[in-house]
């Protein structure tokens, strides 16, 4: 009889404990919520005169489930040469931004069901007297935890969606262009830039912009060898924000090297090879230019010649011995 008692009382003791865990699982599961967002257009790039406004339409979807969410707009700067950038905390600048939305504002939050959307409309203003240049900014859905009956935020998945505006504030319409190639570089372990045929060989180049304006560069980065032979690699267009840096890609795409690299030549170089830059940023802008130049021989390649050769020949007197 005790032992079935024991028994009992362990069984009981099992089912409390399955009971509990089987709760706290469905209860993570129940306060973990999927946010998918998405925002549209996620770049704006205008030019505005002061004491004009324009008005853009943004559309705001909800993929996961149902949140409340806040828009707000803050400034950002580039972060790295990389094209990364850095939100800062609130909108600076002369620049001014609303919702004409009847029953939306700026940082007030909103509910937005599941497969649900939103149009957001921005009213960008600049005043008069504002000064010329450009102004960087990160329009910002971001979700906001639910309150509780006991006034705490549930826990829940947290997400923000960024749509980035650029606005250049100009009495003319005219954009300065001032731009620079602060390096058009071989990256060589040797000094110098001798490479194996076989081999890799990584270019970087890096403009800056030492206007007040973005600029958004064209052109090509040429590769000349022996007898005439010539290539040709389209330098992908992107926004160098004002006053700062920004390395430069070419096609094919460096994007997924190891390294930060503009361009990535591959194949079988013998001799001397010279490369030129050719950059412009459209029509009526200034050309700038930028050379360099490798050499490159097969060293692994005669190497391993000249290693067969030497085990060979070294085979064949051993065997030429051994017969004698």
């Amino acid at each position: 009889m005790k032992n079935y008692n024991l028994k009992l009382k362990i069984f009981r003791f099992c089912i409390v404990i399955f009971t509990f865990a089987f709760c706290i699982l469905n209860l993570s599961e129940a306060n973990a919520q999927q946010v998918s967002l998405a925002i549209s257009p996620p770049l704006i790039q205008t030019v505005i005169k002061p004491g004009k406004a324009i008005l853009i339409a943004y559309s705001l979807e909800n993929s996961g489930d149902p949140t409340i969410l806040t828009a707000r707009v803050v400034s950002f700067e580039p972060k790295d040469n990389f094209g990364n950038i850095r939100l800062k905390d609130r909108a600076e600048g002369p620049v001014r931004f609303s919702l004409d939305n009847a029953e939306l504002s700026l940082d007030q939050p909103f509910f937005l069901k599941t497969k649900a959307s939103e149009q957001l409309l921005l009213r960008i203003r600049v005043p008069e007297g504002a000064p010329e240049g450009d102004y960087y900014y990160s329009l910002l859905a971001e979700t906001t935890p639910a309150i509780g009956r006991e006034g705490i935020g549930s826990a829940q998945a947290k997400a923000t969606i960024a749509a980035n505006i650029l606005v250049t504030i100009s009495h003319s319409g005219t954009i300065e262009i001032k731009p620079k190639i602060v390096l058009f570089q071989l990256l060589s372990k040797m000094k110098w830039k001798i490479f194996d045929s076989l081999t890799e060989v990584p270019l970087v180049l890096v403009l800056e912009n030492q206007g007040k304006n973005l600029i958004r560069p064209e052109g090509k980065i040429t590769l000349r060898g022996l007898l005439g032979t010539s290539a040709d690699y389209e330098i992908v267009p992107k926004n160098i924000l004002a006053e700062s840096q920004r390395l430069v890609q070419a096609t094919p795409s460096a994007e997924f090297s190891k390294q930060p690299i503009s361009l990535a030549l591959s194949g079988f170089f013998l001799g001397p090879y010279k490369l030129s830059a050719n950059i412009n940023f459209g029509e009526n802008s200034p050309n700038i230019f930028a050379s360099t130049s490798f050499f490159a021989f097969p060293f692994k390649l005669v190497a391993g010649i000249i290693l067969v050769t030497i085990i060979t020949v070294f085979i064949i007197k051993r065997f030429s011995a051994d017969e004698d």
